[in-house]
């Protein structure tokens, strides 16, 4: 009997680099390496990024559509800027999608999802007893491309990701005030909901992460 050929082990889909454009230019904002209210150059930005012009383009596009960047007459494109009042509807509106997110990925994610989310959660709250914010928000991003995928609620994610780019802007400019043991201790709670296959302790997990976000905004505006 002639022995079974191995069957190559599939490459990972090659990355639009529309969507590499995207992903660049969300960090340069949600990080306040672009700041708000700051006008947006194009050529400054391809030099800046070493990114194509059309595929900077797109997603200059996309930013404009989902409300981080701004058009303005005569002024051309713009950073929006963080309106204190309006950051709490963000905050209450992510609530109702975080709590829908949790739920699915508590009922679909796979044993492998499971594992990470709990993993890059421990990595957030390492990360906060050692005060390293760029190892805590590094774990955070990748909890949340685990957590979203294992949802696979495609829509529920697509309303998500703007408001959590908005959060995350919100807590560099404001992280004075915030608490990344707190913070993590949210997210730890959040991921081993959703590893137990508890939708129920899912959804608590995703409730208290939010109560950490609306605490810090009010903190912010009290101020």
């Amino acid at each position: 009997m002639a022995p079974t050929k191995k069957l190559p082990t599939p490459l990972p889909p090659k990355r639009r680099a529309a969507d590499v454009a995207y992903e660049t230019l969300e960090n340069l904002i949600s990080t306040l390496q672009l700041q708000p209210g700051a006008q947006v150059v194009e050529s400054e930005l391809v030099q800046r990024t070493q990114l194509s012009r059309t595929p900077l383009r797109e997603a200059l596009l996309r930013m404009v559509s989902i409300g981080l960047i701004v058009q303005q007459p005569r002024r051309g494109l713009l950073i929006s800027s963080i309106d204190l009042a309006d950051h709490l509807d963000v905050v209450q509106t992510r609530r109702v999608l975080e709590r829908l997110i949790a739920g699915c990925s508590a009922r679909r994610a796979s044993d492998r999802q499971r594992k990470d989310i709990v993993l890059c959660a421990k990595r957030m709250v390492k990360a906060a007893a050692a005060d390293k914010l760029e190892d805590y928000m590094l774990a955070d991003i990748e909890l949340d491309r685990v957590n979203h995928a294992a949802s696979q609620n495609h829509s529920a994610v697509k309303a998500v990701v703007p408001l959590i780019v908005q959060c995350r802007r919100f807590w560099y400019a404001y992280r004075h005030a915030g608490d990344t043991t707190e913070g993590a201790a949210a997210h730890l709670q959040l991921a081993e909901g959703i590893a137990s296959g508890d939708e129920a302790a899912a959804i608590s997990g995703a409730d208290r992460l939010s109560d950490y976000l609306q605490g810090f905004t009010e903190r912010v505006i009290a101020n």
